[in-house]
């Protein structure tokens, strides 16, 4: 039986990226050794690396102004040290959900932390919006999507102080401006390859001036100047991720992928607004592209267990909710075909029909 893959992370990969990445681990290059087992210090990796980092340039069309670098440790390494490179004194937050928060809470060991605005209140169903930023905080840190509760910043905002932005879930999903900020990070495992490293775009200028000490391991501009390379990287994270952004580059670049998840998620929001069993938890103007979070209907709330076994019977998985919204959770990633979004679609209307 053919599974459709709705996890929310680690997710779906593209057929590509696991057949490549899997021969690899088999024989990497042609060394007769596998990717497992080489020296990140080897022609053969040195040149994945490059390549990688080449591809993310090319792909979002990163202007000279910055470099990107691949890290260990995931988004949340990055909670720590976006603040300990770039917050002085202070610093403003947005608070969209979960790792926004999380965020917060990370950013307050290094200094004064705004909070301009947060959807706590409706369990974080909306993105702030008509907030106020103070023109002295040295930048403002946003959640561009929120895996958990299924809403999504469909604008940048224009704001006067730098911006910083955690990608996780929605990076390579639509084109950004990346000129516009000042740091731009991702954990790997909802858009690019599996767990274990994330991708940080930086603006070289922006690097530099805290006052405080900064260890090796936690200093971008040590890990700049030295390529990615300054410890042992993720190898096998690293290579996935290599053959995803060839993958996206085959596909035809950023602009055709977001026109693929525009049409994959249109048509699921479509069937949740149309199925009498189901409704939307996100506002609507803030629904996410990435994750379709929806619950059954107070008056069959009792059904959510059947619907879900119904479901996984038919190859359907990973779609249970977060346990902080419950219900059901989609994940439409890049790698997500328009088939399995059908296969869905069609496993909630015969479920509709049988109650």
């Amino acid at each position: 039986m053919k599974k459709h893959n709705f996890y929310a992370g680690p997710s779906i990969l593209s057929e590509y990226t696991i057949k490549n990445t899997a021969a690899a681990v088999e024989n990497f290059a042609g060394t007769g050794l596998s990717l497992m087992e080489v020296s990140h210090r080897g022609k053969e990796f040195v040149a994945v690396m490059d390549e990688a980092r080449a591809l993310v340039k090319e792909l979002l069309d990163v202007p000279e102004s910055h470099e990107v670098i691949f890290l260990g440790g995931g988004a949340s390494l990055q909670f720590c040290m976006v603040p300990f490179n770039l917050l002085n004194r202070k610093a403003a937050y947005l608070d969209s959900g979960t790792w926004a928060s999380k965020a917060i809470k990370e950013a307050k060991f290094f200094g004064e932390v705004e909070v301009v605005a947060s959807s706590k209140d409706r369990n974080y169903s909306y993105i702030p919006k008509n907030y106020t930023i103070s023109p002295d905080a040295e930048y403002f840190h946003i959640t561009t999507n929120n895996t958990i509760f299924g809403t999504e910043l469909h604008h940048i905002p224009d704001v006067s102080v730098p911006l910083v932005s955690d990608m996780s879930s929605d990076i390579f999903a639509r084109p950004v401006d990346v000129s516009r900020f000042d740091v731009i990070y991702a954990g790997a495992q909802k858009n690019l390859a599996p767990s274990g490293v994330a991708v940080v775009i930086v603006r070289r200028d922006a690097l530099g001036r805290v006052e405080r000490p900064i260890p090796s391991m936690l200093n971008y501009r040590i890990h700049v100047d030295n390529g990615s390379m300054y410890n042992t990287p993720p190898v096998v994270p690293v290579y996935a991720a290599l053959q995803t952004l060839k993958w996206y580059k085959e596909q035809g670049g950023i602009t055709v992928i977001q026109q693929k998840n525009i049409e994959k998620a249109t048509i699921l929001y479509d069937e949740i607004d149309r199925n009498r069993l189901f409704t939307g938890t996100a506002a609507v103007e803030d629904r996410s592209l990435m994750n379709v979070c929806f619950v059954m209907k107070e008056e069959y709330k009792a059904l959510e267990s059947a619907f879900n076994e119904y479901a996984s019977a038919r190859g359907i998985v990973g779609i249970k909710g977060h346990r902080s919204v419950g219900g059901f959770r989609a994940s439409l990633y890049n790698a997500m075909p328009k088939s399995s979004v059908e296969a869905l679609i069609e496993a909630m209307k015969s479920f509709e029909q049988t109650v």
